[in-house]
């Protein structure tokens, strides 16, 4: 079976790795940040979701770093 092709794209602001899955999907990771996986079909929609994923897990991050203080003290 054949590797699957590997893209890295950029808008100018943003660095992706789209990977070739099934069916026309394309995985979709960042270089730059290696929590962010997602899926997407065209390298248009992969921004999209790339920066809905970014979001995500910005806003967990601060969640989790708002905790700490908390969970070290039950600890």
């Amino acid at each position: 079976m054949a590797r699957p092709q590997r893209y890295t794209v950029s808008d100018g602001k943003l660095v992706l790795t789209l990977e070739e899955a099934e069916n026309g999907w394309y995985v979709v990771t960042s270089p730059d940040d290696p929590g962010v996986t997602t899926q997407a079909r065209t390298v248009k929609e992969a921004f999209v979701m790339a920066r809905d994923a970014i979001k995500g897990l910005n806003r967990m991050r601060r969640e989790l770093a708002r905790r700490m203080p908390r969970m070290a003290k039950a600890g």
